[in-house]
């Protein structure tokens, strides 16, 4: 169907900077939207960060005014800049998408989720 795969997680020191990418594979026509989530250890899976059809965004109260959502349409990509980090910014971060594939039946929709990628904040 449609694989995501997210990249750019990493070690970094507090208040330093991160930017994962979210890309999209397979035979994919458009990603209408993207979420990024994120998961501690012992902790639940949050969403963090999303990015509408139209590109209308919207986050969560923690990373308000440092992280930033934003697509590549023509590149069937999403990214999450990540600045001033923070220890507790340290976690899993999971990419999920939406939009629409070709296959041998035509046209589809898919909403798939990428493995996750370790960001890791230090001191």
């Amino acid at each position: 169907q449609v694989q995501l795969v997210e990249s750019g997680g990493g070690l970094v020191q507090a208040g330093g900077s991160l930017r994962l990418s979210c890309l999209a594979s397979g035979s994919v026509l458009r990603v209408n939207a993207m979420k990024w989530f994120r998961q501690a250890p012992g902790m639940s899976r949050e969403l963090v960060a999303g990015i509408s059809v139209d590109g209308d965004t919207n986050y969560a109260d923690s990373v308000k005014g440092r992280f930033a959502i934003f697509k590549d349409n023509a590149e069937n990509s999403g990214y999450l800049q990540m600045n001033s980090l923070k220890l507790e910014d340290t976690a899993v971060y999971y990419c999920f998408a939406e939009g629409y594939y070709s296959d041998q039946h035509g046209l589809n929709s898919f909403g798939s989720w990428g493995p996750g990628t370790q960001v890791t904040v230090s001191s």
